[in-house]
């Protein structure tokens, strides 16, 4: 299960990874399961940290920023299918502060005698995401 920190609490979310979004690297809270940010404290400890990203080549701009937001989940959900029953992942990139951005770089290339945009788009800085275990 995925978690995000709203203000005093942690609450479960599902991926929200949209191109046609202003912030395309996005989490909509699921309503599962929230968590008081004192227990939280208290009832679980950090045992990895992980910083995802992801990159995308491509001559068309938002097939190539679908693909680039397709690759972070995709790896985003592999760690959690990856994670023991008693283990959670955290996001812990701060809104505001370190969270993590599409950022892209284009360049003119020439294709059959035409000059094309070509994009290059990568996640900056990484989704940085903890995996936290239940205390006994």
């Amino acid at each position: 299960m995925i978690f995000k920190r709203y203000g005093a609490s942690f609450e479960s979310v599902d991926p929200n990874f949209q191109s046609t979004a202003l912030t395309e690297i996005g989490f909509r809270k699921d309503g599962e399961q929230k968590i008081s940010a004192v227990d939280f404290d208290v009832e679980y400890e950090r045992v990895a940290t992980h910083e995802l990203d992801a990159e995308a080549d491509g001559p068309v701009q938002d097939h190539t920023e679908r693909l680039l937001l397709a690759r972070l989940e995709e790896r985003l959900l592999v760690l959690e299918s990856n994670i023991d029953a008693d283990e959670i992942l955290v996001i812990e990139n701060e809104q505001g502060r370190d969270y993590p951005k599409t950022r892209q770089r284009t360049k003119n290339v020439v294709v059959q005698g035409e000059n094309k945009l070509h994009f290059h788009l990568h996640v900056a800085p990484p989704l940085r995401v903890g995996v936290y275990r239940r205390l006994d």
